[in-house]
């Protein structure tokens, strides 16, 4: 059964603080049940819930396979999602600044942009672990634990970086102590022997790939188990989960955009999973089920989202094609085309490494590329000279915008969170 220990906080460093913040108090600290052996039924309406999105999780992937810039588009799908982990933790930023701010860390320049390099280290941290997770490969605790030291790295925490918390955290309340908290999850001791119990749980096979992921998502949330960044290895874990039952294996279905939008029912679906010993049995049931049907849901949401960006993007490299004229299939300008969906914004030395081709060559090739308005020139760190495909980012900063709107279409329903503005289209 699951546990609401009694404790007691003691301040230890209150000077300066408001009197509020420096009187101790007694609190309660959740332990949720292990989720080894635990049963867990869900309702024939959920069930087709999850089939609905197990299926449209497969024939995302299956698609991928068929589009020659797969590669391409299963970056940005990937930079989509830690793009909206980073938002759900309250870091903003819109897509062509992160992309410059990438841009000055590739070319050694010290960054400036603190709250970019946060989400950088997010992308590079989802990007490591999916890389490394095979299907049928153990997720294990040092695989968690290297996603939150890349998280961490080069910021304020980093002395905390990939170590599980040793002290108690709290959600909600005062920054100073837990006894206004909304929630507070276990203590540190029994930290340990929680995350032992979750990788073991995500290493079965008896439940279908997204009812795993969304309970193993509710229990690390409510484990808690990081000072900071719980959230963004929470939702990295989803994915880990997906790619090592064999879901995914290309594509990273963006499911923590539409988490994002649905942020009041996100928490609430979770905040229902943390019953307590006195809790009705069928009530708790009824809010698994419902986590359950809202995380499958978000997922088909977010698959049919990334196929319509998908079509986009093929679009755009048809207009790309006509205007370009013809070109050799291995030339610079015709290789640029394939790499532009997943790196819209390039220097001439990126773009060499991305399409395997001489600086000289590709520098001969772009006043083509800009001639027939696929690339414009723009700048990015200390006027170093850089090129950015305007039709491509208008199309992440759409995909950002359908992902924020509560139904899909901005034009009847306004997004639900911060977004790029839309552009005026271009004549």
């Amino acid at each position: 059964m699951p546990e609401l220990i009694k404790l007691k906080w003691t301040p230890t460093a209150a000077e300066g603080l408001p009197r509020r913040d420096r009187q101790g108090c007694d609190y309660e600290a959740y332990v949720p049940d292990p989720l080894v052996g635990r049963t867990i039924a869900i309702d024939g309406a959920s069930a087709a819930d999850v089939a609905d999105a197990e299926r449209a999780v497969s024939g995302l992937e299956a698609a991928a396979h068929g589009l020659a810039d797969s590669e391409a588009i299963a970056r940005l799908l990937l930079r989509a999602e830690a793009v909206a982990s980073s938002k759900i933790e309250g870091l903003q930023v819109g897509g062509r600044r992160l992309l410059k701010a990438q841009l000055v860390q590739a070319l050694g320049q010290t960054a400036t942009d603190v709250t970019a390099q946060e989400i950088l280290n997010n992308i590079e941290a989802m990007s490591a672990a999916l890389q490394e997770q095979k299907p049928g490969r153990p997720i294990t605790l040092e695989r968690l634990l290297d996603i939150h030291a890349r998280l961490l790295q080069a910021t304020g925490l980093e002395g905390q970086a990939g170590r599980l918390r040793e002290v108690q955290n709290w959600i909600g309340g005062s920054s100073y102590n837990p006894c206004s908290a909304e929630f507070v999850p276990p203590p540190h001791g029994r930290v340990p022997g929680l995350m032992a119990d979750l990788c073991q749980f995500c290493n079965q096979e008896r439940l279908p790939p997204v009812v795993q992921a969304a309970l193993a998502h509710a229990q690390f949330e409510t484990i808690h188990p990081f000072i900071d960044g719980n959230g963004r290895v929470g939702r990295a874990l989803v994915q880990l989960i997906l790619r090592r039952r064999g879901l995914t294996a290309n594509v990273t279905p963006p499911i923590s955009l539409v988490l994002a939008t649905w942020s009041r029912d996100y928490v609430h679906g979770l905040t229902a999973t943390r019953h307590h010993e006195l809790a009705n049995p069928s009530s708790e049931r009824k809010a698994l089920d419902g986590w359950i049907a809202l995380f499958a849901a978000a997922t088909s949401r977010a698959v049919a989202d990334a196929q319509t960006y998908e079509q986009a993007v093929a679009d755009i490299k048809s207009g790309w094609r006509r205007r370009l004229g013809r070109v050799r299939n291995d030339s610079a300008a015709a290789l640029l085309l394939d790499v532009l969906p997943g790196a819209p914004i390039v220097t001439v030395r990126s773009a060499a490494a991305l399409t395997r081709r001489s600086e000289q060559a590709v520098n001969a090739a772009m006043p083509r590329l800009v001639e027939a308005q696929i690339l414009s020139q723009t700048t990015i760190g200390r006027r170093n000279r850089a090129f950015e495909a305007p039709e491509m980012l208008d199309a992440f900063s759409d995909l950002e915008r359908r992902l924020a709107s509560p139904e899909s279409d901005t034009r009847h329903s306004p997004p639900a969170r911060p977004v790029p503005r839309r552009r005026p289209k271009r004549r």
